[in-house]
């Protein structure tokens, strides 16, 4: 949990302070807050945290400066394992 909110948190960070602004920057605050508030709440869903993380990543885009941060919340959600199938 606390690896998911540090990575999280810095993508945040990272975002607040990126400069640029593209059409889907709210979604991905949205999603990176619904992030920690899961994290925080000890409450995690993987395909939730699954579908969060893809959403961000849909969001951001191409913002090679954002890259790192989003790559270390990918890790911090895989951390978590796959969803189950059904």
């Amino acid at each position: 949990m606390a690896g998911l909110r540090a990575a999280v948190s810095r993508l945040r960070r990272e975002l607040a302070g990126h400069p640029a602004e593209f059409p889907d920057r709210g979604i991905a605050e949205d999603e990176l807050a619904a992030l920690d508030a899961m994290a925080l709440a000890g409450v995690l869903e993987i395909p939730r945290l699954r579908r969060s993380l893809l959403l961000v990543a849909g969001s951001i885009g191409s913002v090679s400066a954002l890259a790192g941060g989003l790559r270390e919340v990918r890790v911090a959600v895989d951390l978590f394992g796959e969803p189950p199938r059904r």
